[in-house]
């Protein structure tokens, strides 16, 4: 028998600051502008998004920039169920891997427009962003990822991405 956990407290409290490189700075100031940039390597033409400038897989720079459109494919994800403190959307929501058109590598955001149990892998999404005046260089410019409508993609076209 289960029974439902109306919330928990937990004592850890995490505060960073990140330095970023050039890439990242690009990245963030598309973010601004409603752009989600992303970088090719040269060698094995994978491409990062957020780029890190410069490929783990080869290790050289990565420079050539791209412009995706903000569509993509949910891969995996998972539905939060508990409430946390200082919480500011409602559960049940969905946490999601999405693999942007032409990335290699998914990036992490939540869905929503969609009941929690319609989520599911392969689903097509895209970016809803913030207005022009609220947006800022992270990625909660973009305030979630909601359905396209489109078919699903099927599973192997997106497998080499979990």
């Amino acid at each position: 028998m289960s029974v439902p956990i109306p919330g928990f407290r937990s004592p850890v409290h995490l505060e960073y600051e990140i330095t970023p490189g050039r890439a990242l700075t690009r990245f963030l100031r598309g973010m601004t502008e409603g752009r989600i940039l992303a970088q090719r390597c040269p060698e094995c033409s994978k491409v990062y998004v957020p780029p890190k400038g410069a490929c783990a897989t080869c290790g050289v720079p990565t420079e050539e920039e791209l412009e995706l459109s903000g569509r993509g494919t949910v891969t995996t994800f998972c539905v939060v169920r508990l409430p946390y403190e200082g919480m500011k959307i409602e559960v049940p929501f969905v946490c999601a891997h999405i693999l942007l058109d032409g990335a290699d590598l998914p990036l992490f955001h939540i869905i929503q427009e969609i009941p929690a149990d319609e989520v599911r892998m392969g689903l097509r999404v895209e970016a809803s962003w913030k207005p022009e005046q609220e947006r800022g260089p992270s990625f909660e410019s973009i305030r979630h990822f909601r359905p396209t409508g489109e078919a699903d993609v099927p599973y192997e076209q997106f497998r080499e991405h979990l």
